[in-house]
């Protein structure tokens, strides 16, 4: 009885090529699509981060505060609060970037976020929007 003798078979250069391909292909595809959602998720982190300032400011200023105060201040105040474990994080928006915070009126604070207008300017020009400019009066902690 003979015994067959196994040889290997390699991979073709070509084999190989079309395979890195494949996969810089699929990598391509993905990446351009999460593109897109990290940018919603830093809108998401900076409208949610605008509420939790906005509503813990508010608090301060319920207990009699004046609002000034609470705004030179702000970061005292909602390190004291207990309800936020980074201030200097919350203080940032999705980006990176700092919150516009001012008074608006005597009991109220409005706070802004430039990459938030602009992410949600370049949505809206795709989709065949009027855009925001930042004198529109707009309140960006109820949205």
């Amino acid at each position: 009885m003979k015994l067959k003798k196994r040889t290997k078979k390699a991979l073709t250069l070509l084999e190989i090529m079309i395979v890195i391909f494949l996969i810089g292909l699929i990598g391509s595809v993905v990446g351009y699509n999460m593109k897109g959602s990290l940018d919603e998720g830093k809108a998401f982190k900076t409208k949610q981060a605008m509420a939790q300032i906005h509503d813990i400011l508010l608090l301060e200023i319920a207990k009699g505060v004046p609002t000034k105060d609470v705004l030179e201040k702000k970061e005292k105040y909602l390190e004291n609060s207990g309800l936020v474990k980074n201030v200097k994080e919350l203080l940032k928006d999705g980006w990176g970037k700092e919150f516009d915070i001012k008074a608006k009126g005597l009991s109220d604070i409005s706070i802004h976020s430039t990459s938030l207008t602009n992410y949600e300017n370049k949505k809206r020009k795709a989709l065949g929007e009027k855009e925001i400019t930042e004198n529109d009066e707009v309140d960006e902690t109820e949205s």
